[in-house]
């Protein structure tokens, strides 16, 4: 297939075939759109078929409906079998040869799955320096995005895709409810315990998909990506993982259950948070040797994921999860003091999780001595929809 005709399969919006029907995720197209005419390169990052792709094309859409010119956007999507021999500038040359665009003539480029190309920081620097373009990318390696930035240093802007919140959840189940229908959110919430935000999984419950996605993920952005050999072992922590969400957990312990080594265990949950698969939160102390030692809290980055692998059960260990995805831009770490923890501390908040529970007598003390504006108890959907 020669590149004219793939661009135009990629672009149909140039022959006015394009029809873009998903669920448009607001939240996310309004922090591009209010990034669009700057000059940085948009970044979406995030967990492996989260909706990146889907969030370009929105994007595409919406730029069209605003008026700009079809042939004013050009998507690539870069690990696409068809273009594997050309480079992001060859492409580039070609479209403009398509459209008879002169090199000074703006237009908007979209990129997807850009870390699939080994030089994409060199090519991407080059284009941002010397190119009169606006640049959007899409990629589900953070390890490559967050190893070889240093190049885009000043000429970035990331925004990281999250599983659906329980708005957006509600938004894809077509569920039509006012906020004092309290039975019926109760119900879709904790379905949204159960299935998570992961977009194609909560239209379709199709559980082998998520299967495939966790094995996808495990293989090849850890496994393959990173040449271990011990790959039982990578499985074996993926599940400990998983069972552990919300519990102090030791890295000497783990490398004690799975046999290696304490730095291997280290390494490797380092790609999985590289891969937006967990996510580790430190406990909160003025000691950086402490903080540094004592055990760390493991968050799932979607408790889908951790329920086709647990199963549906542990219900408080889900619902801790999903409150640490809702502040988890706040950078929290949790609160221990004399064995009486409390889950969350932010600058400015205290937040202990109890699903249907109350604080026992101990806790209640610990939380009310501590100093903080916002002191919230979660223990329910409510905290979702603020």
């Amino acid at each position: 297939m020669d590149i004219e005709s793939e661009l135009y399969k990629q672009n149909p919006w140039w022959e006015g075939k394009f029809k873009e029907k998903s669920i448009p995720r607001e939240i996310y197209l309004n922090e591009i759109f209010e990034n669009i005419k700057n000059k940085e390169i948009i970044f979406l990052t995030g967990l492996r078929r989260i909706g990146k792709t889907t969030l370009l094309m929105q994007t595409i859409n919406q730029l069209l409906t605003n008026q700009t010119k079809p042939e004013d956007i050009l998507f690539i999507q870069l690990d696409s079998f068809n273009l594997l021999g050309f480079s992001v500038h060859q492409l580039i040359e070609e479209y403009r040869k398509i459209h008879k665009k002169s090199a000074t003539d703006f237009f908007y480029l979209f990129l997807d799955e850009v870390t699939s190309r080994d030089n994409f920081e060199q090519e991407l620097k080059s284009l941002y320096d010397n190119e009169n373009l606006k640049i959007i990318c899409s990629s589900s390696i953070a390890t490559l995005m967050r190893d070889k930035k240093a190049l885009l240093t000043g000429r970035t802007k990331t925004i990281e895709i999250m599983p659906l919140n329980f708005q957006e959840f509600l938004k894809f189940k077509g569920a039509d409810i006012g906020k004092a229908d309290k039975a019926k959110l109760e119900s879709y919430f904790k379905d949204y315990l159960r299935i998570g935000g992961i977009p194609y999984f909560v239209l379709t419950e199709d559980r082998a998909y998520l299967n495939e996605l966790v094995e996808s993920i495990v293989y090849k952005d850890i496994i393959a990506y990173y040449k271990i050999s011990g790959e039982k072992a990578v499985k074996e922590l993926f599940v400990l993982l998983c069972q552990g969400v919300g519990k102090p957990m030791s890295y000497n312990k783990l490398a004690e259950l799975l046999k290696i080594s304490v730095d291997s265990v280290k390494r490797y949950v380092g790609y999985f948070e590289k891969a937006y698969l967990f996510y580790v939160v430190d406990r909160y102390s003025k000691s950086t040797n402490e903080k540094v030692t004592s055990p760390k809290k493991i968050y799932i980055g979607d408790v889908g994921i951790k329920n086709v692998i647990t199963g549906f059960k542990d219900l408080g260990a889900s619902y801790e999860n999903l409150v640490f995805l809702k502040i988890k831009n706040k950078n929290p770490n949790y609160y221990l003091e004399n064995s009486i923890e409390i889950d969350f501390i932010t600058k400015d908040s205290l937040i202990e999780t109890k699903y249907n529970q109350e604080l026992n007598e101990k806790q209640l003390e610990v939380f009310n001595k501590i100093k903080l504006k916002n002191k919230i108890i979660a223990n329910g959907y409510k905290f979702f929809l603020e």
